[in-house]
Parts: structure tokens; sequence; C-alpha cells
């Protein structure tokens, strides 16, 4: 989550804006909220600028959710078994940059956790634990290693049943992406688009700005700030073990899966990163969570222009970790 990105008066209506002027819109998307900071040269340069931004979300989400039945990944959960499915370069291109996280991750990273996050609840819901008999039957449907992709042909293949394809830990820094790409097309040249407070993308910077400031809050208190990046022309996404989660017996379980084991991520609280786009900056953040932080940053150290910031450790025992962090840190997090 980051809460508190610019002041409440930093973004004019689009009633009242003067031209260059900064101007804000959020709608509900890819069952969260997308956010579009931009400076425009008046309110309907910039109405057209944000009908253009969120079609081209819905156009993303369209293609990829597993949530919609006529999605171009659905329909590729639905044949990939029984024969291979030929899709478009895009959704092709999207399945292979992840499967490449697969294998760097050696697992930890892996777009066939949908079994596992149904058996475990995540799916449509805050969570449950999952009988012995689920779990066994979720982790003989996932594993990344039975998706063969052929490249000439342009089709995905499951190479076990049951298998199913979900890419909502790289998708939303897709879909940021791709609205940052087509707005500087459309000649914008500072712009700030995020999704769910989690993940963010900068285009440039607000004028006479070193870059746009992105507060990382303090993972057992929102309202404090562990660290403010002052983003250009990159990315920052933030995973949490307080996003989705339920509690039994005193412990917690989050919803960031490690599918080597079927169960989730235990010791994590809070792995924010930074990168050249936001498709990676939120694929190294799950995979750093799941990974730990030897492991973590060991990745990072084979991705340029990376930097992490983790939390680990329960509240009276929390430790931040800098990966290469560019900016202060708070001390004593709450």
């Amino acid at each position: 989550m980051l809460a508190g990105l610019l002041p409440a008066w930093a973004a004019v209506s689009l009633v009242w804006a003067a031209p260059d002027s900064l101007y804000y819109e959020a709608r509900p998307a890819m069952g969260t909220t997308v956010e579009v900071y931009l400076y425009a040269a008046g309110a309907g340069r910039a109405e057209a600028l944000f009908e253009a931004a969120f079609d081209e979300v819905e156009r993303i989400e369209a293609a990829f959710s597993t949530y919609r039945p006529t999605s171009e990944l659905s329909r590729i959960n639905t044949y990939a078994d029984a024969t291979p499915v030929t899709t478009d370069p895009e959704v092709f291109a999207l399945i292979d940059h992840a499967l490449a996280y697969s294998r760097s991750t050696d697992g930890a990273f892996d777009i066939t956790v949908g079994r596992l996050m149904k058996a475990w609840g995540f799916f449509r819901g805050q969570g449950r634990y999952p009988s012995r008999e689920e779990l066994l039957e979720a982790r003989k449907k996932t594993g990344w290693a039975y998706v063969t992709l052929d490249s000439t042909a342009r089709t995905v293949r499951f190479g076990k049943m049951g298998l199913q394809l979900d890419v909502g830990a790289i998708g939303k820094g897709y879909a940021i992406d791709q609205v940052a790409r087509l707005l500087r097309a459309q000649g914008v040249e500072a712009a700030l688009i995020g999704t769910g407070q989690s993940s963010y993308y900068a285009v440039g910077a607000p004028p006479g700005e070193a870059g746009w400031p992105v507060r990382v809050p303090a993972p057992f208190d929102h309202a404090q700030t562990l660290s403010t990046v002052y983003l250009r022309d990159a990315a920052l996404s933030t995973s949490g073990n307080y996003e989705k989660f339920f509690e039994l017996e005193g412990k917690q379980y989050c919803h960031i899966m490690d599918p080597r084991t079927g169960r989730p991520v235990e010791g994590m609280v809070q792995v924010t990163v930074i990168a050249p786009n936001a498709a990676d900056s939120d694929a190294l953040a799950t995979s750093v969570f799941v990974l730990g932080i030897d492991a973590g940053a060991t990745l990072l150290d084979e991705q340029a222009g990376t930097a992490a910031l983790l939390v680990t450790g329960p509240k009276a025992q929390a430790r931040v970790v800098s990966l290469g962090w560019p900016e202060e840190i708070a001390e004593g997090i709450q």
C-alpha cells in the first residue's frame, strides 16, 4: 500500500483547472483502483487522455483476467492441457516473460499458482486452511515447468492436466507500463500511473521536481512512512502480508504463496522493489518476498536498475533490510 501519495490539493478538478496543471482520476479496474496523475494543457485534453488510459486498462484486463471466462488467458486455461493453443503476440510475450522469472527463481515465481490460490481460498475470498487432500490435489496441478511455449507457432501447451495460468503477480504492472507507453505516445511528459496503491510507474517528473514522490508506508502502521522515493521513468511495487490474509489459532497466513512448498510465505512482512518498469517491479517484489533476503539479493544483482527494501519478522523483532535502496529509511518502524 502506498497511501498519501500527494497532498489532496495537488490534483485540481477538471472543471476549474488552468492549463499546464496537474490532473487526477481514479477508476475501479482489475479488482482494484487504477490511478492516473498527469500534466496537461487544459481540462479537455486531460479528459481525453484519461479516457485513452482507462480504455487501455480495460483492453488488457479483457485479455488477461482469470475472472473473465471470455479472456484470452481463460481460453488458454480451458484448452491448453488438451491441445496447443495459438494466442496473440502480446499474451504470448507476457507469459514468456513470466516463465523467464520462474526459471531464474527456480519456481519461487510461478504463474501456475492459480490452483493453490483457490485451495487456500484466496480466489474471490480472504482465505481458509485447506484440507490435506485439497492441498495435495492443488499441488498436482501446479508447476511452471509443465508449460511449453512454441515461439514459432506462438502456442501454449500444458504438460499436466488441470494447470491454470494466473498473471496476477505481473499483469497489473504490465497494464501500468502499457498506459505509460500510450501516454508518452500522446505527448505526455509527466504522469504517474498506479494500481491499488501498491504499484506505480512514473513518466518523467512534475515541473521543476526531481521525481514523483511515492511514500512507502511502515507495514505495521500505514500512517507512518518507511521511506519516500522520487520516481522518474521508473517503477515501484510493494508486496505485503497484510494485503490478503486470514488467522487460525493465532497464526497469520498471507496470500503470497511459495509454489515450491504449496504454502503461504512466512517470516516476510513487506517487500518494495524499484525497477525500470512496473511488470518487472511487480514480479520482483513477489519473487523476493518468496525467496527471502539472501536469494532475493542474488536475484536483484542480476537485474539492472533495481533496488529493494524488505521488512521481516514479527512486529516486536521487525528488521528492515536495504538491498541497494537509494533513499533515506526511517528509524524505528511501528
